[in-house]
Formats: C-alpha cells, sequence, structure tokens
C-alpha cells in the first residue's frame, strides 16, 4: 500500500534541537588547523549562528511538503518517496542520493524532467531522513532490490531510468546489475561499484590509481569509521546537533567544486547557502537519522556489495557524467569501461561530488541527452 506523507516535525523535537545547539560549548572547542584538520570553525559557528538567528524550519517544512511525498513498506521496510508526476510519454526516472545527502539534492532537476514527460521518483535511502529505522545495516545491493520493487509497484512492467551519485550510484550500479530486463538506461556521476577483476592497467588508470590512493588515505577516516564502527561515532551524533553539523559540512566543503584560497581554505558559501545546509541537516536530526544513515556503509561490508564478481559486467546502457570530485575521483573511461557498457561519457567543465545541487543545469542537459539516445535512438 502507498500512502501519502506529509513531514510535520512535533515542535517537541524542533525545539530540543535548538536547545542543543544553544547548549553547545564553544570554548571547549580549540582549533587543531582550521580546514587542514576537518570542518573550519569559523565556517561552522557562522552556520549554526545562522541556525539559531535566522532559520526557519517551519518555513522549510512548508516548502518541501508542496512537493508529493509517499510512504511504503517494502520487504517490511518504510520507505519515503517523492513522486512527480509526468504526463507519461517518457519513461520513468529514478533518481538516487547519497551521504551526506538526501532527496533535497534534486529539487532543481526533477520540474524539469517531469515537464519533458518523465514520472521522476526520488526515494530516501533506507535509514534516512523519513524512511525508517531498517532492522538491521543494509547496503547497496539490497537497497536496489527494494528501489527496483518500488519502481514496479509504481510503474507495473514499464522499464526505468535510474541516476546516482555517491551511495546513490551504488544503489543504481546494482538495479542495472540485478535487475537488467527492468533497467532501461544508467547515469552516473559517480562510479563506486567496479568488478573485483577490473584492475588499472594502462598508464591512465595506474595514474588514476595513485592519486585515488593519495586522497584514500587522506580523506576516507569517516567511512572507515562509519563502515565498521557506526554505533560508537553515534552515540556522539545522536545528541549533539552541532556535531551532525561538522560531521556534515565538513563533506560539504571537502568534496565540492568550490574555489579555495592559498591554505586550502574552502568557500563553500559559493555553491551552497545556509538554509539548504541547514534543512538537510534536519532531515538527518528531525527523526535521528544520522544515526542509521552511518549504517549504509556497515551494510555494505556485511553484505560485501562494493564490488561486482570478477567477470561481471553491466549490460546496461550506461551514461557517465565525470565532474571535478577533488576527492573521489572519477575513473578513467577505460577503467569504467571493464565492467560497465559505456554509451556515453561527458567530461564537465565545473561541478564536484554533489552535481545535482552544483551544477544542475550541467546535470539535466547531460541527462536528457542521455535519455534521448536510449529511448529514441536506441543502444
Amino acid at each position: 500500500m502507498i500512502i501519502p506523507f506529509r513531514i510535520d516535525v512535533s515542535q517537541a523535537r524542533v525545539d530540543h534541537i535548538r536547545e542543543r545547539v544553544e547548549q553547545y560549548n564553544w570554548d571547549g572547542l580549540a582549533d587543531a588547523g582550521g580546514w587542514k584538520s576537518g570542518v573550519g570553525i569559523s565556517d561552522l559557528r557562522r552556520l549554526t549562528s545562522y541556525w539559531l538567528d535566522r532559520y526557519d524550519w517551519r518555513a522549510a517544512e512548508a516548502r518541501l511538503n508542496k512537493q508529493p511525498h509517499f510512504l511504503t513498506a517494502v520487504d517490511g521496510q518504510d520507505v519515503h518517496f517523492l513522486h512527480a508526476k509526468g504526463d507519461g510519454s517518457r519513461a520513468p526516472v529514478i533518481l538516487l542520493h547519497g551521504w551526506p545527502g538526501s532527496f533535497l539534492e534534486f529539487k532543481d532537476i526533477i520540474a524539469p524532467l517531469v515537464a519533458d514527460g518523465h514520472d521522476v521518483v526520488v526515494p530516501s535511502l533506507p535509514g534516512y531522513a523519513f524512511s525508517g529505522r531498517p532492522s538491521s545495516p543494509i547496503g547497496s545491493r539490497r537497497t536496489a532490490k527494494l528501489c527496483n520493487e518500488l519502481m514496479n509497484r509504481l510503474f507495473g512492467a514499464k522499464r526505468y531510468l535510474v541516476q546516482g551519485g555517491d551511495w546513490g550510484s551504488a544503489v543504481a550500479a546494482w538495479l542495472a546489475q540485478d535487475f537488467p530486463e527492468r533497467c532501461l538506461g544508467l547515469h552516473l556521476n559517480m562510479v563506486m561499484v567496479q568488478a573485483r577483476d577490473a584492475i588499472p592497467s594502462t598508464q591512465g588508470e595506474l595514474a588514476w590509481a595513485e592519486a585515488r590512493q593519495r586522497t584514500t588515505a587522506d580523506e576516507m577516516g569517516y567511512a572507515n569509521e562509519q563502515g565498521t564502527r557506526p554505533q560508537t561515532l553515534s552515540v556522539a551524533l545522536a545528541d549533539s546537533p552541532v556535531g551532525v553539523a561538522g560531521w556534515i559540512l565538513e563533506k560539504f566543503a571537502a568534496w565540492s567544486d568550490v574555489p579555495r584560497d592559498a591554505e586550502g581554505r574552502p568557500d563553500l558559501w559559493s555553491a551552497f547557502d545556509e538554509d539548504f545546509l541547514l534543512t538537510n541537516l534536519m532531515l538527518y536530526l528531525a527523526t535521528n537519522s544520522i544515526v542509521t544513515s552511518t549504517w549504509f556503509y556497515r551494510g555494505n561490508v556485511l553484505e560485501d556489495s562494493r564490488r561486482f564478481d570478477p567477470g561481471d559486467r553491466v549490460t546496461v546502457p550506461t551514461a557517465v557524467a565525470a565532474f571535478r570530485d577533488p576527492v573521489f575521483l572519477m575513473l578513467p573511461r577505460s577503467l569504467v569501461e571493464k565492467s560497465y557498457h559505456v554509451v556515453q561519457w561527458s567530461d564537465m567543465p565545473a561541478g564536484g561530488h554533489f552535481a545535482a545541487l552544483e551544477q544542475p543545469e550541467l546535470l539535466l542537459a547531460d541527462l536528457r541527452k542521455f535519455f534521448d539516445l536510449i529511448e529514441y535512438t536506441g543502444d
């Protein structure tokens, strides 16, 4: 059963979050070196000051409720999703977010795709926002099964298109791999899942692997913690909205294609405003899903769903939008083609990890080009 859903966070919860922000002891927070050692304290204080002085959750909630929200249960898991209906002339599209994002990432591309004729479905991943707490950590392959069932429930035998970034790219990849008869086309702005035997071998591939190893050593501490000990981390995050803000704000700054000064300090305000960042944060705080969102990392470890089996290759036509992610460096096309049937490749002139937010027009144009290729001309 699919039921309409309206966001209505209790005032008690909103007040509690605000009180915890007000009570935060800034005197106890020493600076270990600004953005070189983690989140920049001055930027974090700017965000929290806006939070207390100007941010209006109820206004944000009203804006969110202008979208068509729904809830359904799939294999015992509550799934929250947006479903904006087109005229049915084009294939339905499912858009998949990752961590620390949310369904908000796609706010600027839903309406144009609907105007093109697509139905657009944007689920919250299990354990995120209003999708409910999983009974145990769940990863990208099991989530792909849930998403496929959701699309079957909504559209029957009609085939669908899928787009994903971050963890959404992994879910999208497994949708294409496990349900090729249902997935019409796969569009990625991050390539996370590869076949186990897709090994770098060319000079360009080896250079990418070396660069990726350097960024992994410096940037992946958060993923190691969330993939191995999410429960310990959650003890702190569950009771500190400012802690959650710092944990998430660092990623929006570090992963985005924004100007950086001589000291490496990112100008995240050139890409994001306080209202968006705080509304995205509230989707983690309102239901305390910051705790279960980290389970997704653990779920991928437990499922061993970070790689396809040796010899496996996605046969669904695939498009890759290679944005300038400064941390998760895009693989060379030759390496991606060892695991995917790539029919479109676009090197983007701007935009980083959060492509739909940073450069929605570029992403939308690339989606339209790919969808036209798949629907009108075939692979």
